[in-house]
């Protein structure tokens, strides 16, 4: 798992567009890229919804938001749509960047045990270095743990 202090690793997705959005083109501003298990699942779009209900708050403080899920371009621009998303959910179908991240990992879900996406969300500053990282996110508290790491 990638820890404070760490760089952020070098990526490039494609976002809900079809737009690439590479670590170089986030650097500058300082960023929260949320990882996210699934596009239309209940803690997923509460999760989105949040975001999109504070996000000028983070703009206010020169932060960007950044959803990203295994899901299809597709499927990103529907539930973008669908729920008026106002930033970007990048597409990491090969899970590249969640593993080298650390957090694509066996889950147990209703007795099942699956590869997914474990919800976490990293904060960088301007150069793309990890602030924070919220591991095991509660959704209902993230956005104050996040006004607070922001301060």
């Amino acid at each position: 798992m990638l820890k404070k202090g760490d760089q952020f690793p070098t990526f490039e997705l494609e976002n809900q567009n079809g737009e690439v959005i590479t670590n170089e083109s986030i650097k500058g501003e300082k960023a929260i890229l949320y990882f996210y298990p699934r596009d239309n699942t209940p803690t997923c779009t509460t999760e989105a919804c949040d975001f999109r209900d504070n996000l000028d708050l983070f703009n206010s403080l020169n932060v960007n938001v950044y959803g990203i899920s295994g899901d299809s371009k597709k499927k990103h621009q529907n539930f973008s749509k669908k729920l008026d998303l106002n930033f970007d959910l990048l597409v990491d179908q090969d899970y590249k960047l969640s593993e080298s991240v650390g957090v694509y990992e066996l889950k147990k879900s209703f007795g099942k045990e699956s590869m997914g996406i474990v919800r976490t969300t990293f904060v960088l500053d301007e150069t793309g270095k990890v602030i924070d990282v919220i591991e095991k996110v509660k959704v209902k508290t993230q956005i104050e743990q996040l006004k607070e790491i922001l301060g």
